[in-house]
């Protein structure tokens, strides 16, 4: 686990011992697993249901107008917005997991998706779904979504994403995009004890 990319990681079942070796004080450790992870020396901090969804069919036509992929020039702004909007953690170097797209006002990014987690051939996770709040309703995720899916079909991935279980309007825009829950998920969020 490198924090600066994100504060996720993972053990093989029997081995949750070797997890407090990842950590430093102050870092956390976040777990997406089906069940709750309990590791010896460590806290949790925050344990909460999600639902893993993975998109079905053929990407949904989107309206590319004013989406730009983003790069390192924009890490500041990308940072600043997940900050502020919380799509889930965020690190220094979180954006260099695979390809983001943005949407701006004027200079402003007011809004971002992309890509993280490739847990084995042929999968990609869609993530840092953000916007403004002075900017949703506008299906500016949706659009940033469809673009993020399209290109990782052209590449061959199949995307999934994670969800709060709780978050109903997030659901139901994935649903709307044709993403189907696949599973029930748990994060576990672990800290030094």
């Amino acid at each position: 686990m490198d924090p600066g990319y994100g504060p996720f990681g993972g053990a093989a079942p029997g081995a949750e011992e070797a997890l407090a070796g990842l950590i430093g004080a102050g870092e956390e450790l976040w777990l997406v697993e089906p069940e709750a992870v309990k590791a010896p020396g460590l806290m949790s901090k925050l344990t909460a249901p999600l639902v893993q969804m993975v998109a079905q069919g053929a990407p949904r036509a989107f309206d590319p107008a004013g989406i730009v992929a983003l790069d390192e020039s924009h890490a500041d702004q990308m940072a600043a917005l997940a900050l502020a909007t919380k799509p889930g953690p965020w690190g220094e170097k979180t954006h260099t997991y695979g390809q983001f797209y943005g949407i701006f006002d004027g200079e402003r990014l007011v809004a971002m998706a992309g890509e993280r987690a490739r847990p084995g051939e042929g999968w990609a996770e869609v993530s840092g779904v953000c916007t403004d709040p002075a900017y949703r309703g506008r299906g500016m995720a949706a659009r940033l979504i469809g673009q993020v899916v399209v290109g990782l079909s052209a590449r061959g991935d199949a995307a999934y994403l994670h969800s709060w279980a709780g978050n109903a309007a997030a659901i139901g825009l994935y649903e709307h995009l044709g993403f189907r829950t696949r599973r029930e998920m748990v994060a576990s969020v672990l800290s030094l004890g």
